[in-house]
């Protein structure tokens, strides 16, 4: 055989290794990301931090409405 044609053999199956392990990291990526799913954690401290949320905004609906009303009855024309 002449070594040319070895030499581009060999090249040959490196560029085919470095694919297959390309590959294989993709896979396990691909699973990794699958199989990590909602974490119960997370999900309860995002659920609280939605009623946090809701309960604050609810309390400056209340505060809006009442600086409201007072505004409203200081510029009220008097007789």
């Amino acid at each position: 055989m002449h070594p040319t044609f070895l030499y581009v053999q060999a090249i040959q199956r490196d560029r085919e290794r470095g694919y297959e392990s390309e590959e294989r990291r993709m896979l396990a990526e691909a699973s990794a990301l699958q199989a990590g799913g909602p974490s119960p954690i997370r999900r309860s401290m995002a659920l609280a931090l939605a009623a946090l949320s809701r309960g604050s905004a609810a309390a400056v609906r209340r505060l809006d409405d009442c600086v409201a009303d007072d505004l409203g009855r200081a510029l009220a024309p008097t007789e």
